[in-house]
């Protein structure tokens, strides 16, 4: 139904947490958001790289623009009443781009945002050939980043790379950097085991995020030992997309070898079952209802 992002989504967040481990399904549409939402998430976590996949079908480079991801989170945080954080790359530039960053991803509708150290052109944590900056231009974007916020409960998360180019010890060095100069909460990317996320957890007191992407650096890990472990977030960034993909194209490739979709029937979703994921009905009495009162 349309409505204004819910008031207050970094508070929600922080609440969240403050009951334990937030299970963040990753989307890259307001479509997808909903989805998460009536599925039973609590809060999501819209992912650079599937925004950029699925809106540019270009790779996760640093070629999607501030305004391209700010549209998307918005219409991702009108559609579905649950508080979402984002990824916002390298602040899309320099110290004066992470200010207005955060402006308009506060705009948006989100409950916070993670910024990384990498260079650009930036690359996927999970690729290797990555590099990064200095410590202390980190540290200057993330005071511009806190410095920018108008809102107390909005988080500012700092992704740090560095496991894969200087090392675990480096990674968290960076990481209580970085948190002494206005991060909230910490996103070590690349970590290879159970027991790097363990370490990170003893040396790190703010909030910890976890990435669960497939295909990557880290095993798969269940949330329930990411919640043993501590941590506060699990992200689960691209896995929907993946899934729908896999899909679409096995479709695509049937309907044009048959020239029917009659074999996908069972595994559609129905149009009463779109109807009902968009709140189609309510649209209907709420039209009718505003047309009865004006008369």
């Amino acid at each position: 139904m349309v409505h204004a992002p819910i008031e207050n989504p970094g508070a929600r967040l922080r609440d969240l947490m403050a009951q334990g481990l937030v299970v963040m399904p990753g989307v890259f549409s307001a479509l997808s958001a909903l989805c998460a939402a009536k599925a039973g998430a609590q809060a999501g976590y819209v992912s650079g790289a599937a925004v950029t996949n699925s809106y540019l079908a270009m790779p996760d480079i640093g070629l999607l623009t501030l305004n391209e991801m700010a549209t998307q989170a918005r219409m991702i945080c009108q559609a579905a009443p649950i508080p979402f954080i984002a990824d916002a790359d390298t602040g899309y530039g320099e110290v004066w781009n992470v200010t207005r960053c955060v402006i308009e991803m506060e705009r948006a509708g989100l409950a916070g945002i993670h910024l990384e150290d990498q260079l650009m052109p930036k690359k996927c944590g999970h690729l290797d050939g990555k590099a990064l900056v200095a410590p202390h231009e980190m540290a200057r974007k993330l005071l511009a980043a806190a410095e920018a916020k108008s809102q107390t409960d909005f988080l500012l998360i700092a992704r740090t790379d560095a496991r894969g180019v200087e090392g675990l010890e480096s990674a968290i060095d960076r990481a209580k950097l970085y948190c002494d100069f206005g991060a909230e909460a910490v996103f070590p990317e690349g970590l290879h085991n159970e027991e790097e996320f363990e370490a990170f957890r003893k040396a790190i007191d703010v909030p910890l995020l976890a990435n669960m992407t497939e295909f990557g650096k880290t095993p798969i890990i269940p949330a329930r030992r990411f919640s043993e472990m501590g941590y506060n977030m699990v992200i689960f960034p691209v896995s929907a997309m993946r899934v729908k993909l896999k899909a679409v194209t096995a479709f695509y490739a049937d309907l044009i070898e048959k020239g029917t979709q009659a074999d996908w029937i069972d595994q559609m979703t129905t149009r009463a079952e779109l109807y009902d994921l968009i709140d189609y009905p309510l649209y209907e009495e709420t039209d009718q209802a505003w047309a009865t009162q004006s008369e």
